[in-house]
């Protein structure tokens, strides 16, 4: 096992919550809430209402958490790398297939969920607590939530520990092919524009690879992104959603086939700086610890 790959990750993980997160809560409430006609109406709604710290609603828990949830990713990833390296070629030394990326890319999205599942609900109603509901009355409705902790103990005695991983498929399916995606792209990508015989990027190509691969693996993870956040948020009066296939459903008929990419313009544009921070702080980490590899 690679400690140095899992602290890495965690700091890179770390640092691109910071950048990212007042988009993703407009992304969160554009998906959630019916009252925002786009991304400006939620930016400029937010400010009226509730002034720069409603953007930061709920950032305490991700930010102590994607720690481990991405030391989680990054070390899976790099650990089954190796090992389908052994089994394919019988070397760790050996350029890794493409498959294999993508594979190990898989495992390590969908190793985080037991992680992330917990924090990224409590995140969820966090950053949409206070906004006002359509069809509710005029005004903010109270906070139900006192804070990060408070959420969460809440669920569970309310909602039981299970509840904790409501839109936990939708996660897993989001996160799985994502990083699938996330990875093979930086890897080629980096592979492309690298010198034959280079073993590690220049740092304008750790740069672009990063914003580029974040983009492309939204382009797949938003559609299973909405569900996710739209069965975290089911919890409203009564259920709206029987469970994870007829969310799809009733998603998809009542608003439409685009319905799934909701946010995916901002998703795209919070990538890019976000995981340009991610790759470059990993690269830091990395080559501190491993000067010489």
């Amino acid at each position: 096992m690679h400690c140095a790959d899992f602290l890495a990750g965690s700091v890179g993980g770390a640092f691109g919550v910071a950048v990212g997160y007042p988009l993703d809560t407009v992304k969160v409430r554009i998906q959630t809430q019916h009252q925002y006609t786009g991304v400006w109406h939620c930016i400029r709604s937010t400010c009226k209402n509730e002034g720069a710290k409603g953007f930061y609603k709920g950032m305490s828990m991700p930010v102590t958490t994607v720690s481990l949830s991405s030391s989680v990713v990054f070390g899976t990833y790099r650990n089954i790398l190796q090992i389908l390296g052994q089994l394919r070629h019988r070397s760790v030394d050996a350029r890794p297939a493409k498959l294999d990326i993508f594979l190990s890319g898989l495992a390590g999205g969908v190793a985080q969920v037991s992680v992330m599942s917990p924090a990224d609900i409590v995140k969820v109603r966090l950053q949409c607590q206070g906004v006002p509901m359509q069809g509710h009355a005029a005004g903010s409705p109270r906070a139900k939530y006192r804070g990060p902790v408070h959420c969460l103990l809440t669920i569970a005695r309310e909602e039981g520990v299970l509840g904790l991983y409501k839109g936990a498929q939708a996660l897993a399916l989001r996160d799985g092919p994502a990083f699938a995606t996330y990875f093979t792209t930086y890897n080629v990508i980096c592979e492309k524009l690298s010198p034959p015989g280079q073993t590690r990027p220049e740092w304008k190509v750790v740069l672009l690879a990063g914003g580029l691969s974040g983009t492309c693996g939204w382009f797949v993870g938003t559609p299973m992104d909405v569900i996710k956040a739209r069965l975290q948020m089911d919890w409203m009066g009564e259920r709206k959603y029987k469970g994870f296939f007829h969310c799809i459903t009733d998603s998809v008929r009542t608003e439409g086939a685009g319905v799934l990419y909701k946010g995916l313009a901002i998703n795209c544009v919070r990538a890019f700086p976000v995981n340009m921070s991610v790759f470059a702080m990993y690269e830091v980490v990395i080559r501190l610890l491993r000067p010489s590899t």
